[in-house]
């Protein structure tokens, strides 16, 4: 059985990303939908060996529509998530809209597919942001085995989380005639983002961590564990596509690398590549374009009782955003979750 499927803001990273996913997991797509707005009207767009254009969000109909991706942004999703999910389609979103809201389950599914069936109360699945997907895929196992009680971790995040303009300008920045201590002037980012890193992602809050490190505490609480304790300094590195995260890990129990590397070996979603020589780790490059969460470098963190230092890096854009959405539609397929209209 197919399933009609859309996709709102297909034309953006994240949407084009999710057209390639559908694909390559020969997901069980009957019709494809692709809608944007208005000034992308008639824009053509590529699935499989189709050539489709895009229609108009406003003046489209979702009855009968199984699934609705969205990546459109938080304004979109709040305004238009409610009334998609009112006519019997089933939302699953990528914006930060609906993550922290009681009746909107947050899902990765390797971590918590148990909480899928929460989405009825709504007709809405949330995507986590794209730093903290990657985390709790690689904390899961660990804290099964070991119990997690507190993380401290800093990221590496490229610029494509930021969107295209960001790409754009750490290209421009980049293959500009760049003098060392030669200031450029930055646009989307508040300082310049080639040959540098910016300690500052999202807006400021009154504790001085920023939305972005804010967004991880609250969304590894709710996806993974309310009792654990995190900390997080988010960076924005000139990289295009891929995070990278140096985590500290302290466990309620003794767990030594060895026994973590065989964990993390066995669990869904994630690649160990942890070889203690020169390259014997996986970076953003290597990332890009890949399905997996790679873990590296695990290793004692001998500051602290049970304690583990890690390296975690992931295709944002993939298991960040499109990878885990397309996940969580088959997530409810394979539950057999769907409503009987679409079954």
């Amino acid at each position: 059985m197919g399933y009609r499927v859309a996709i709102v803001g297909v034309t953006g990273n994240v949407g084009r990303e999710i057209l390639n996913v559908l694909s390559e997991r020969k997901f069980p797509v009957d019709e494809l939908i692709p809608l944007a707005s208005r000034r992308s009207l008639g824009t053509n767009i590529s699935f499989g060996d189709q050539t489709l254009k895009c229609r108009d969000l406003e003046n489209f109909d979702f009855k009968g529509v199984d699934f609705c991706l969205m990546s459109a942004g938080s304004t979109v999703s709040k305004e238009w998530a409610p009334r998609i999910g009112a006519q019997g389609c089933i939302v699953i979103d990528n914006s930060s809209q609906w993550r922290y809201d009681q009746d909107v389950p947050l899902i990765v599914p390797e971590v918590n597919a148990d909480a899928i069936g929460g989405y009825t109360k709504k007709n809405i699945i949330a995507n986590p942001n794209c730093s903290t997907a990657q985390l709790v895929v690689a904390l899961k196992p660990l804290h099964d085995a070991a119990t997690i009680t507190r993380v401290v971790v800093s990221t590496y995040q490229s610029v494509s989380g930021a969107g295209k303009e960001a790409m754009d300008e750490l290209w421009t920045q980049t293959k500009g005639k760049y003098v060392p201590g030669q200031e450029m002037e930055p646009k989307k980012f508040p300082k310049q983002i080639a040959f540098n890193c910016i300690p500052h992602i999202d807006v400021f809050m009154e504790d001085g961590y920023t939305k972005e490190e804010w967004k991880m505490l609250v969304e590894t609480k709710k996806i993974l564990d309310p009792k654990i304790r995190l900390t997080a300094t988010c960076v924005r590195v000139p990289v295009f596509v891929g995070h990278s995260e140096s985590v500290n890990i302290e466990f309620a129990r003794p767990i030594s690398p060895e026994e973590a590397r065989e964990v993390l070996r066995n669990a869904p979603g994630i690649m160990v590549v942890d070889k203690r020589e020169p390259g014997g780790y996986i970076t953003p490059v290597e990332a890009a374009g890949e399905f997996s969460t790679y873990v590296s470098r695990i290793r004692e963190d001998a500051t602290v009782e049970n304690g583990l230092a890690m390296w975690i890096v992931s295709d944002n854009l993939l298991k960040g955003a499109a990878l885990n959405a397309v996940q969580i539609a088959e997530t409810l397929i394979e539950r057999r979750l769907l409503p009987k209209k679409a079954a």
